[in-house]
């Protein structure tokens, strides 16, 4: 047990909340069963910030749902008290379990486009809360919803009730998500990676509601997280979870100031930023570092890339390899019975920017200001969504006019790796497969033996194991997935890469090694990174120059020291200001 996590009496302070004593849960597999928690102990104050912190498969989101008994089937709770205030709720019965979930304990999923029901109205959704756990009624739980709605920032509140998920933007279902977690007014609320999946800026703003809410009505908050950054700006109490313990527990300032556990040194010294800079982030290798042995070619050196030599050597010059000029994205508006169409949506506006060999422009902006929606275009992925104009100039030729053989050719020299490689690889495909179609498809001259040793050089350089091309994308963890998306895209050698938010969805350690993998490749290959993401600690780190967008256009663009230094820019500024720091 960590020390400080809990202490024999704890279930009687008079300001407990929560208070966990030994619990386990236990899952069965199909090799056993494995504990997943191992004898947990922690205590929540009321009005407190209690952080959980760990990597992804510690056991952080299995705590959250064994607390509120929410355990999928194959889980169950091995061992372990929990209390709510005075109530042990391993004793009750079902039916007081749904009296305390909404009522007394509510919860905050990381992904709100699926915890809200797609078929119901978000009012319908918040009066349900209200009408199982309170006492309003009619009118009166109508205008309650509706203030709730106000007081989670959704402007228009009352007349929003009657709109549907869809209807809103994911900061905005988010702050959905947490009206209705807190419309009964619970004493406990657990949220489980509330933030993740937001710009800095939403995520400023869904912080600061909830640590108004919290101090409204003192709440006892259990944070769940894997951004240590939040967690340091939020938090009284942090307690670490590594393979389902809690290895250290100690306050907020005490844990960033002087970490004891090895494990949480090396999880700090893991995180990117300025500091930090040319610098591995990751202990050792990353072959070494891999989760699973990777394999490495004789002697320990890499495998060599089939026909690198000409691409270093044109590389080297130091030419522009990508220059776009006045892009703009506009999807089409619905055509209508009668009359005209409906005006069309300019999601992308006059944007422009240039990229040379080794170099790594950020391009940064808050949700929905066209970054991706930029990255698509220049890929050609948006030709029956949208209409594309400007040019996007590759050895001369424009990527966004080129048609057959020429726009073939041109695909060889860009690529796109995208968030979610789970979503990106095709789950029927062996992991061979996927990385031989495009070589195949874009180089048709090479034979079948010259690209399965291609394949062989590139999954050992980005440190996955050699038996990886005869299994399938599902039989990886996150942080190896995307090693392979980055491996698919190395495997036409492109002069440009684009990373759509690569490492936004993994763990401190596992993004550590994907940003030290792509340094890497960078020095080796002379590859141009476009880097789309919301990370500022990535960004300081691994940047040369950052665009900022907003509504569309490039408001800013410079050297990545000016350009954090000296904003000039406000809307660049608004964005620096809602980073949270270590």
């Amino acid at each position: 047990m960590a020390a400080g996590a809990y202490h024999p009496g704890d279930e009687g302070r008079p300001d407990a909340v929560l208070t966990v004593r030994e619990l386990s849960v236990q899952i069965a597999g199909e090799t056993g069963v494995q504990e997943a928690v191992k004898a947990l102990s922690l205590t929540i104050a009321r009005g407190q910030t209690f952080a959980l912190v760990g990597e992804s498969g510690c056991g952080k989101s299995m705590t959250a749902l064994a607390l509120l008994r929410l355990l999928p089937e194959a889980a169950r709770i091995g061992a372990g008290r929990v209390w709510l205030d005075d109530t042990e709720l391993n004793s009750l019965p079902e039916r007081g379990m749904r009296a305390v979930r909404g009522g007394q304990a509510g919860i905050i999923f990381q992904e709100p486009s699926t915890s809200l029901n797609p078929v119901m109205t978000v009012g319908q959704q918040l009066s349900e809360t209200l009408r199982v756990h309170t006492s309003y009624r009619g009118k009166a739980q109508e205008a309650r919803a509706a203030w709730w709605l106000e007081r989670v920032g959704i402007p228009q509140a009352r007349q929003r009730l009657k709109d549907y998920p869809h209807q809103f933007s994911g900061g905005q279902k988010q702050r959905i998500m947490i009206a209705i977690a807190l419309a009964a007014e619970p004493r406990l609320l657990i949220a489980d990676e509330p933030t993740t999946a937001l710009d800095v800026t939403v995520q400023a703003q869904i912080l600061d509601l909830l640590a108004d809410i919290q101090r409204d009505m003192g709440l006892a908050l259990l944070l769940i997280t894997h951004d240590l950054a939040v967690v340091k700006n939020v938090a009284d109490q942090v307690a670490l979870m590594r393979a389902g313990e809690i290895v250290e527990t100690s306050a907020a300032a005490q844990f960033f100031d002087n970490p004891r556990h090895p494990y949480a040194r090396e999880l700090l010294s893991a995180i990117p930023g300025l500091a930090k800079r040319g610098r591995r982030l990751s202990g050792g290798s990353h072959r070494a570092r891999n989760e699973g042995q990777a394999g490495a070619a004789p002697g320990g050196e890499p495998a060599p890339l089939e026909g690198t030599a000409a691409g270093k050597q044109a590389r080297a010059a130091g030419a522009v390899l990508l220059e776009v000029r006045n892009l703009s994205v506009e999807y089409a508006g619905k055509r209508r019975w009668f009359g005209q169409g409906r005006a069309g949506l300019h999601v992308v506006r006059d944007v422009g920017f240039t990229l040379r060999p080794r170099e790594t422009l950020a391009l940064l902006g808050e949700s929905g200001c066209g970054k991706t929606t930029t990255a698509k275009a220049l890929l050609r992925l948006l030709e029956k969504q949208a209409i594309v104009r400007g040019q996007a100039l590759m050895e001369g030729v424009d990527l966004i006019k080129a048609r057959g053989a020429g726009l073939k050719r041109l695909r060889r020299h860009i690529q796109i790796v995208f968030q979610d490689p789970y979503a990106s690889l095709d789950p029927r495909m062996l992991v061979g497969e996927i990385l031989e179609e495009g070589v195949a498809a874009l180089h048709p001259e090479r034979s079948r033996t010259q690209r399965q040793n291609l394949i062989r050089g590139l999954l050992d350089r980005v440190g996955l194991p050699r038996d990886t091309a005869a299994r399938y994308p599902h039989e990886f963890s996150g942080g190896q997935r995307q090693r392979i998306a980055i491996a698919r895209a190395l495997a036409v050698e492109p002069r440009v890469l684009v990373c759509d938010e690569p490492t936004s969805a993994l763990d401190v350690s596992v993004q550590a090694q994907i940003l030290d993998l792509l340094r890497e490749l960078q020095a080796e290959f002379g590859i141009a990174y476009l880097f789309i993401t919301h990370n500022f600690g990535v960004v300081e780190y691994l940047a040369d120059r950052i665009a900022v967008m907003h509504e569309g256009r490039i408001v800013e663009s410079g050297p990545a020291q000016t350009v954090l230094a000296q904003p000039a820019d406000a809307q660049t500024r608004r964005l620096l200001q809602a980073v949270p720091r270590l």
